[in-house]
């Protein structure tokens, strides 16, 4: 099948073409560009489209006659127009598994620096300043984690956060019996959640329902200094809420590697080449987000919690393996649509 694949990191591009070409795959593209509507015109024949993070919407599917397929190397589907996929007969695919552990020790590692205080501490001693007054933090030991959605990345977590000696708290549709037994953990409502964490990582997927979980309302749930991460989706956490509770001392931290307005971050340097521009309201989320950097106790990262080269390796592998199912069966046990 004719076959093109975008967001690709420099050195995954020689990888792709070697693979394609052991595999059988007609690779016409393998690019380092976030995909959009211009590229359409060079791959109109493709018939299976492969990105990561890249937006995939109605007119750049109308733009692609001959798609069968439409594979997204990441855990999350919202950026991939799912409903009307589904309407022209095309198959979309997910990577449900490949760096469940990867994006756990991210989150693990938030969890600790924000705990210890050591951003604070590497930003001081960077610029030659001791001291121990400004830098003490606390134990992980016996504080209260809440974990919101234990899937594979959140079950994950909860075993690495067990051999710190956690409490551990969850929040799933889907209670998951196994983790019960072997971590000791608890399932409990939401609201019971917010009340009782001294922190709370953010795992679960965004859909309708989990859009601005963590809210203004949400805010007087929690007690008063509690870490939040979120290694998940952006607008599972509204960001003006976030904001409001630094301002108001809520937060005892804040570590976000995924937020409202990150796209107008990460791809900035394309952002006047591109033929849709960003809302009114993405561009007010992202002046907020960079706003947050005014507190020492706010860790911003670039969607990087997935990023090691094991997962991506894993990323790739995966991907090709779903697409020469779906070549040889007409189907993927990943399936989204």
């Amino acid at each position: 099948m004719n076959t093109a694949f975008f967001d690709l990191a420099e050195w995954e591009v020689p990888i792709i073409k070697q693979r394609c070409k052991e595999l059988g795959l007609n690779l016409v593209k393998a690019s380092t560009d976030q995909f959009d509507i211009s590229h359409c015109s060079e791959i109109k024949n493709v018939e299976v489209l492969s990105v990561f993070l890249s937006k995939v919407n109605q007119a750049m599917i109308q733009e692609l006659p001959n798609v069968k397929l439409i594979s997204t190397r990441a855990t999350g589907f919202d950026q991939i127009d799912t409903d009307f996929a589904k309407k022209k007969g095309i198959t979309v695919i997910y990577l449900p598994s490949y760096a469940e552990s990867t994006v756990a020790q991210y989150t693990m590692a938030f969890i600790l620096m924000l705990s210890r205080r050591l951003s604070v501490t590497f930003s001081q001693s960077m610029r030659g300043h001791f001291d121990q007054k400004t830098t003490r933090g606390n134990d992980i030991k016996g504080k209260t984690l809440g974990i919101i959605g234990t899937g594979k990345i959140g079950c994950a977590l909860i075993k690495m956060a067990s051999g710190f000696g956690m409490n551990i708290i969850c929040h799933d549709m889907f209670p998951k019996a196994d983790i019960i037994e072997e971590c000791k953990v608890q399932y409990v409502p939401l609201e019971e959640l917010f009340r009782n964490s001294d922190i709370i990582s953010i795992h679960t997927p965004y859909t309708k329902e989990t859009h601005h979980l963590i809210n203004m309302n949400t805010l007087k749930l929690l007690k008063k200094g509690v870490l939040l991460v979120n290694t998940a989706r952006g607008p599972i956490v509204d960001i003006s809420a976030i904001r409001q509770g630094l301002k108001n001392n809520i937060f005892g931290g804040v570590a976000m590697d995924t937020f409202e307005g990150e796209n107008i971050w990460i791809h900035k340097e394309n952002m006047l080449d591109d033929t849709e521009m960003p809302s009114a309201e993405i561009f007010k989320q992202a002046i907020e987000a960079q706003s947050l950097l005014n507190y020492e106790n706010v860790i911003l990262t670039p969607h990087n919690a997935f990023n090691s080269y094991e997962a991506r390796q894993r990323m790739i592998e995966t991907t090709l393996s779903d697409i020469i199912t779906f070549c040889q069966k007409g189907n993927c046990p990943d399936r989204v649509v």
